[in-house]
């Protein structure tokens, strides 16, 4: 039995507080939760404590933790967004923002940055041929998914899965073709992290997840209609066809922005739909809202493990996240009721 709506928001909230309090208070320097409130509340309200914090702590707070933590919280958001969309309308409970080729593509666009033009679009180099990398894997994808004869839901994750591997090959060889001493660089864009978050380039990812958000809001109706199958959807005047391509294409379009900062970061999008439909229900509308938080929530977390494990070090984010998913599958696998 289903928890009433009123009881899970309110506990996102307070979840959604105390893990921000967390990923912002951990790190090199720690700061208490109540430093933390003081900071903000500071920074809010200007002149009002008559104790002002620390010039440092405010500098650690606001201009490295805070940035950090929205991005992951948005960027996990989109990913189970573009996870749930897509489980829907391939009819595949793996399904994943990953499992198109995206990732393969961002990450080798971000490896010939590093290894073959380190300086040719300038500071944002790595960031733009990852962007262009992932756009490249996502239109093959998309050509294919034009022609009617290879339109269904289970010829598009094939041609995904090819797509991967083929970009994942040129990965391999402009690794050990290129520069050898940027194996640490490598390292970040094919594992992921959150090292790189700024408010440079936390509008992008904002952006970027406003508009999912607002397609998502837009989409749910034909996302259930979608749901019954094709005849059904048909017969309603739905187009199937057009559905899978356009969330395919907004899928693609929204993860390049991703993982254009982040890095490949895998499983957020295939996990967080299937928690929030057993906590939510199947009905997209409650199922898209909750898997907006439950992914942001997951990354958020998974942040925080990466960063407390190894206190000298942090590890790359999708080794929490693969980790935990791995596990998840099996789960899943095993026991497939639980999340219908």
């Amino acid at each position: 039995m289903r928890l009433s709506t009123f009881v899970l928001w309110a506990f996102a909230l307070v979840a959604f507080l105390a893990t921000g309090a967390l990923s912002i208070g951990l790190g090199t320097v720690s700061i208490e939760p109540s430093e933390v409130s003081g900071v903000l509340f500071h920074r809010i309200f200007p002149g009002f404590l008559a104790d002002p914090p620390e010039q440092m702590t405010s500098a650690i707070v606001l201009e490295l933790r805070l940035p950090r933590f929205l991005v992951a919280f948005c960027v996990g958001a989109g990913l189970a967004l573009v996870g749930g969309m897509l489980q829907t309308t391939t009819r595949n409970d793996l399904a994943d923002p990953f499992l198109f080729g995206i990732s393969s593509g961002a990450a080798a666009g971000a490896v010939f940055a590093i290894s073959w033009a380190p300086n040719f679009f300038g500071p944002l180099n790595v960031q733009i041929f990852a962007f262009l990398g992932a756009l490249t894997s996502s239109a093959v994808v998309l050509g294919f998914a034009l022609r009617s004869t290879l339109a269904g839901s289970q010829q598009l994750i094939l041609v995904g899965l090819a797509v991967s591997f083929v970009f994942s090959s040129i990965t391999s060889y402009l690794v050990f073709s290129g520069d050898q001493r940027a194996e640490q660089s490598i390292l970040f864009w094919t594992f992921g992290g959150l090292g790189l978050s700024r408010w440079n380039n936390f509008p992008l990812v904002a952006a970027a997840t406003f508009c999912l958000a607002l397609y998502a809001l837009l989409s749910f109706r034909k996302l259930d209609v979608y749901f019954l199958g094709d005849d059904v959807a048909q017969s309603l005047g739905v187009d199937s066809r057009v559905v899978r391509i356009e969330v395919l294409l907004v899928s693609s379009l929204v993860t390049a922005s991703f993982v254009s900062i982040t890095g490949v970061v895998g499983f957020v999008g295939l996990m967080a739909p299937h928690i929030a439909r057993f906590l939510f229900g199947p009905r997209h509308k409650i199922l898209l809202a909750g898997s907006f938080f439950v992914g942001g929530m997951i990354l958020s977390v998974a942040d925080v493990c990466s960063r407390a494990i190894l206190p000298s070090r942090e590890l790359p984010i999708s080794v929490i996240t693969s980790f935990f998913g791995a596990i998840f599958v099996l789960f899943l696998v095993l026991r497939p009721e639980r999340f219908r």
